[in-house]
């Protein structure tokens, strides 16, 4: 157990890390249970105590024959039985036995849980794990995973070249993307059968108290920022952010936004608790295999945001080299493509689409999953955030979360 930390001097983080020391920290959602998650995510933002960055663990993969891979809900192919295709296939190819954790819900609640085990250079229960890449970000910046050997993963080379050389992580030294995706808007098609086409539609008062948006704060008001005009991946600072927050903190205070959450959504959109959100692309066509063909997602006309979530090994995983045998195995055409059937979300390996030609040549067209050049200038990724903004950001983030 780690020694108790001495609380900073801020009066505020003083009182949201009390209150997160006061509640379990789980898969919940926000505003129902708000003061635990905000709680939680004031206390991700914080940097670590420590300037040295932890030391690796040795790697122990040799004669450790096992893999604890984290990862999000709906984010693996699936079979009827509940078990996942390609991953039966990679353990009887290399007689490394995985175990799939369905344990990111949110990128901030996630880092909360880990944060103390990886400043202390521990073993966090994954050996790799795959989140969004502006924490990936934050990770690399803290000396919080490890290098990757490129002699371990010599499918690399199928990286699409637009994602090789990042600036968090020129030439992918530490990470590899596992999915991309957008986010976008979704809505009830039986009760909205002519659609919706902006986020300004999320407004109208038929939708009071029965809209979702994300807990990602890119992704909502990246979307917002997006309706007013601004370049999110260009030159804007403070005043556009307070601008699209001052509109969120409206719409949550009115009640007109139902619910903040992670990708447990999900089950407010399957249960009629709402009726559209502010969504993830490929969420929407596994709601609609699952729980019947009612929703329908669209990028708006203003814009979608585009992300990447992404593999890095954590510090304290001693099982490395069966992580990067995992990786280089989903970096196989044919594997990639298989994943992408199933979860609809844009593959980052070259050569799944000719893949995916043979196993579902309707699916090789699908703009969801391997975009064309004109889908891709509909979308924008969320500039990069220097430390104080994301410290600065993500509190006033917070504070609407807290009331």
């Amino acid at each position: 157990m780690s020694p108790r930390r001495e609380l900073p001097a801020d009066p505020v983080v003083r009182q949201l890390i009390q209150q997160a020391r006061s509640w379990q920290l789980g898969r919940r959602g926000f505003l129902t249970g708000a003061g635990a998650s905000a709680a939680a995510l004031a206390l991700a933002a914080c940097a670590p105590t420590s300037t040295e960055p932890p030391a690796a663990a040795e790697d122990e993969s040799a004669t450790d024959k096992t893999l604890n891979w984290a990862n999000w809900p709906a984010y693996i192919d699936e079979d009827d039985a509940g078990d996942y295709p390609t991953l039966v296939a990679f353990e009887e190819q290399t007689g490394i036995k995985v175990n799939y954790l369905v344990d990111v819900d949110d990128n901030n609640t996630y880092y909360a849980k880990v944060r103390d085990q990886l400043a202390l250079g521990q073993d966090i229960g994954a050996d790799t794990v795959c989140l969004t890449e502006w924490m990936v970000a934050r990770l690399v910046r803290f000396g919080y995973v490890q290098d990757l050997d490129e002699s371990k993963i010599p499918n690399k080379k199928n990286l699409t070249p637009s994602l090789a050389d990042p600036d968090f992580d020129p030439g992918r030294a530490k990470s590899l993307p596992w999915q991309g995706g957008f986010g976008g808007i979704c809505w009830n098609k039986e009760v909205f059968p002519d659609g919706l086409r902006s986020v300004s539609d999320l407004w109208q008062p038929e939708l009071k108290g029965r809209v979702g948006v994300l807990s990602e704060m890119r992704d909502t008001l990246g979307l917002i920022m997006l309706e007013n005009g601004v370049d999110i991946t260009g030159d804007w600072g403070s005043p556009e952010f307070q601008e699209a927050m001052d509109l969120f903190s409206e719409k949550v205070d009115s009640g007109q936004i139902a619910a903040v959450k992670g990708n447990s959504y999900l089950e407010d959109l399957a249960s009629g608790n709402t009726l559209a959100a502010i969504c993830w692309s490929g969420d929407i066509t596994v709601l609609n295999a699952e729980s019947g063909d009612k929703w329908e997602f669209a990028i708006p006309e203003a814009g979608g945001t585009f992300w990447n979530d992404t593999f890095v090994v954590p510090i304290g995983s001693p099982r490395k080299a069966n992580a990067e045998e995992l990786i280089n195995y989903y970096y196989e055409p044919e594997v990639a493509a298989q994943v992408a059937a199933w979860v609809n979300y844009v593959t980052p390996v070259v050569g799944a689409k000719e893949a995916m030609e043979v196993i579902d040549p309707e699916l090789a067209e699908n703009q969801l999953i391997f975009p064309d050049d004109d889908t891709l200038a509909t979308v924008h990724p969320f500039r990069t955030l220097t430390a104080q903004e994301e410290t600065e950001f993500q509190a006033e983030f917070q504070k609407v979360l807290l009331g």
